[in-house]
């Protein structure tokens, strides 16, 4: 039995949280994975995979469309210049390629499992 959406409504907030402030601190702790691009498929991935337990009947391309807009916008506020990080576009392409992928696997298997 699937927990309730707001159990993943709830996980998602703070994972969302732990995130959006791993990326705007200008010193961010050490983490285990090595590589920043590794990091934010982790992330997105992850917050990925917690909005479609969280919210199921929102399509998934909406879901897509509002991960990608938060990659983009925390690449955009990494550009101030008192927060001591860099805006790469190529961490926005890195977010949004591993949202798209994990969404067109559930999409997939949507429909795989609504035609039997």
């Amino acid at each position: 039995m699937m927990p309730a959406p707001f159990f993943w409504r709830a996980l998602l907030a703070g994972v969302l949280l732990f995130v959006v402030t791993m990326a705007l601190l200008p010193h961010p702790p050490k983490v285990p994975i090595e590589g920043d691009k590794y990091q934010h498929m982790l992330a997105f991935g992850t917050l990925t995979i917690l909005s479609i337990a969280a919210f199921p009947a929102t399509p998934l391309l909406r879901i897509g469309e509002r991960l990608s807009f938060l990659g983009a916008m925390i690449e955009v506020v990494q550009s101030i210049p008192a927060l001591n990080r860099s805006c790469d576009i190529m961490d926005w392409v890195a977010d949004t390629a591993v949202v798209i992928a994990l969404l067109a696997v559930v999409a997939v298997y949507r429909r795989g499992s609504s035609a039997t």
